[in-house]
């Protein structure tokens, strides 16, 4: 029998699944804690796969894709979950203070059309600073500060104080999701909020389909995995289990002066503000997208975490990485590329179907024998200047003979 191999090719990707996939998950609100409907369209996804799945009890999804062996066995995460907003109270002239979700700047909320989730339906408005119009309040507008506490919401509701507006049924703690407002050019780019992190979502499910759809044979086994807690800092906390070895993080990377990634490439995360990601399977991911011709970059990232911290912090001994779509502006109206996603699903591809950095990682605990190495002892050696024995030139200089006209040394 002839088993898929990828050797020297990587099957083709289904873009036109990978764009479908995305543009229905934006469609779906999904701020941190509103996030069942979601889950509920990426479970749909996996069951029209053929991919079977578990559902934590709040949500996370634990996919398996069988391998030939079923340890050290290896998980691909992204997160469902999104920035939102939630209302904090009823204003006197009714309109909403609100908090955010996530770490967001409230100056890429104001002007943004949104939904608010009340306990008995939808009410739409917009979030708007609080000195807005310049007819009334002239350069004003221009001078007031950013931050949360400098908006609020307007509702399409006829209200004028905090009794209508709770007589609408607007409550503390109604949930507040933001219209993604996506935009997909002719030339490839991709415009909207929350391409963090459901352009991944989708990169990652099309990754499964090509799996699927090519019959490629695994070496282990892999476990697609969704958290939906990851905007929060949480993430991949939870639905790991003790056969995981490896973890790779798919999520937005950043394309900003004094940055390398790119929108057109895939990226390669080497450190994020936990500190650097695995040696071994950061550079096994490099030299698959070497292998295959992926565009990538390399990258180090300041301000930014990931489900793979997450994991980590949650005592798990596994090793991580992240890789993510090169996109600029990320946490406000996000761009990216069609170059980038289909980078980023190429090298998934190309990861769940190549070898475990190390089989021994299959036992939690062991010996030396099988452990990585990274420096050799040969490249331990620090080149150095030996010094010269002071009595070797000292000596010789007591011995030399004043020259005429020299100053007596007595």
């Amino acid at each position: 029998m002839n088993i898929p191999r990828l050797r020297e090719s990587l099957p083709p990707i289904d873009y036109a699944y990978l764009e479908e996939t995305m543009l229905q998950l934006l469609a779906i609100p999904s701020p941190v804690g509103l996030t069942d409907a979601v889950v509920r369209y990426t479970a749909g996804r996996f069951e029209a796969l053929g991919i079977p799945y578990e559902i934590t009890r709040r949500g996370a999804i634990r996919a398996t894709l069988k391998g030939q062996a079923a340890q050290p066995a290896r998980a691909v995460v992204a997160h469902l979950d999104t920035l939102g907003a939630m209302v904090k109270s009823l204003k006197p002239n009714g309109r909403l203070e609100i908090v955010p979700i996530g770490h967001w700047s409230a100056r890429f909320a104001e002007g943004g059309r949104l939904t608010i989730f009340t306990d008995h339906g939808q009410v739409r408005g917009t979030c708007l600073p609080l000195k807005t119009s310049g007819h009334a309040f002239g350069g004003e507008i221009d001078t007031q500060p950013v931050g949360w506490e400098y908006v609020e919401v307007r509702v399409d509701l006829p209200v004028e104080d905090r009794a209508a507006l709770s007589a609408a049924g607007i409550e503390v703690g109604d949930w507040i999701a933001f219209d993604p407002q996506p935009e997909i050019q002719p030339d490839g780019y991709i415009n909207s909020r929350y391409l963090d992190d459901k352009a991944a979502v989708a990169a990652l499910l099309t990754a499964c389909k090509a799996v699927r759809d090519h019959g490629l044979v695994l070496p282990v086994d892999v476990h697609p995995l969704l958290t939906i807690t990851e905007e929060i800092g949480s993430g991949a906390s939870a639905a790991l289990h003790g056969e995981i070895a490896e973890m790779v993080s798919l999520d937005i990377s950043i394309a900003a002066p004094g940055q390398n990634t790119s929108e057109h490439a895939a990226t390669v995360c080497m450190q994020d503000m936990s500190g650097p990601f695995d040696y071994h399977l950061t550079h096994k991911l490099i030299a698959l997208a070497k292998e295959h011709g992926i565009p990538h970059r390399r990258d180090i990232f300041r301000y930014y975490r990931s489900d793979s911290a997450a994991a980590v912090e949650a005592g798990n001994d596994i090793r991580t990485a992240l890789i993510g779509f090169g996109a600029d502006a990320s946490h406000a109206q996000e761009r990216s590329h069609r170059d980038a996603l289909e980078a980023l699903t190429r090298l998934v591809v190309a990861y769940v179907a190549s070898e475990p950095v190390a089989r021994r990682d299959c036992r939690s605990m062991g010996s030396l024998d099988g452990f990585t190495e990274q420096i050799c002892p040969c490249d331990m050696s620090v080149p150095s200047t030996q010094l010269p024995e002071p009595e070797s030139f000292l000596s010789a200089l007591e011995k030399v003979e004043p020259s005429p006209g020299s100053p007596d040394r007595g």
